[in-house]
């Protein structure tokens, strides 16, 4: 068992695992650890626990001190140093003539580097940019080519739904999300219904998905033939989320809505034919 905290350095970026070593370590203190990018402030946002040894990165980067009032007002400067360099950056890739897209520009907290994010559709080469941003910030560049959805967590907005976006709000790391989980949830497979403002498919369609699959491993499938109270029938609806499955019987041609309980109960489900 290894004694932990976990850190955050973005508002929903991944979350990290440090040593607290001996201090005492508070969720919400804000704390100075050393990562592979250098010296970083950060957010404790889990307070010390105990984890299994198979869940945390070994050696284990210890957290270095709290942070103070001087290192927040650092954090602050930082972020006005990346929004002058944000505009040089631009004028640059104007001058040089690149088809890329700057998303956003972040300073390390000891500001030994900068890094300049950015989307574009293929390989660019930006060796001379480099070099021209380094003779103006005189430190390490770093450009970091991002997909579109990292750029829809970076720069934010409103979904479909006419909430924030998940991804800006509250989602730590992306999952995957397939046209099956559209599929499972009866959706329509338009890609303006489905897709974000990132241009993929919502990541919302992952939160019920669970729900669905277990329903569907419980219900009987759709056209499925089975034998009621009522007579032999097939199923013509299903409501994954509700339990409930529709019966077209077919001596009377009525539809009789079951729920799960009812059909066990009967017996249908056990006594159901092949398709």
């Amino acid at each position: 068992m290894h004694q932990v905290i976990g850190v955050r350095f973005k508002k929903t970026g991944k979350i990290y695992y440090f040593s607290p070593g001996n201090l005492q370590i508070e969720k919400d203190d804000y704390v100075i650890v050393e990562t592979a990018r250098g010296v970083e402030f950060g957010k404790a946002v889990i307070g010390i626990k105990e984890v299994e040894e198979q869940d945390v990165v070994l050696p284990l980067k210890q957290v270095l001190r709290l942070a103070t009032e001087k290192d927040k007002l650092t954090i602050t400067e930082n972020k006005k140093e990346a929004e002058k360099a944000f505009n040089i950056c631009l004028q640059k890739i104007t001058e040089h003539n690149l088809d890329m897209k700057l998303v956003d520009v972040e300073y390390t907290f000891d500001r030994n580097k900068v890094l300049f994010y950015f989307t574009a559709d293929g390989r660019i080469d930006f060796r001379t940019l480099v070099k021209d941003l380094a003779a103006i910030f005189r430190t390490r560049i770093e450009l970091r080519q991002i997909g579109v959805r990292d750029e829809a967590k970076m720069l934010g907005g409103i979904g479909p739904c006419g909430r924030m976006l998940c991804c800006s709000t509250f989602l730590g790391d992306f999952e995957p999300v397939s046209i099956k989980m559209a599929k499972d949830q009866n959706l329509s497979l338009n890609p303006t219904k489905i897709s974000g403002l990132c241009g993929r498919l919502m990541c919302c369609l992952k939160y019920e998905n669970d729900t669905y699959e277990s329903a569907k491993k419980d219900l009987p499938d759709l056209y499925q033939k089975l034998t009621t109270s009522y007579g032999k029938g097939k199923v013509v609806g299903l409501n994954m989320l509700e339990r409930l499955v529709q019966v077209e019987i077919f001596e009377s041609k009525q539809v009789i809505e079951y729920t799960l309980d009812e059909l066990l109960e009967e017996g249908a489900i056990a006594a159901q034919t092949t398709k």
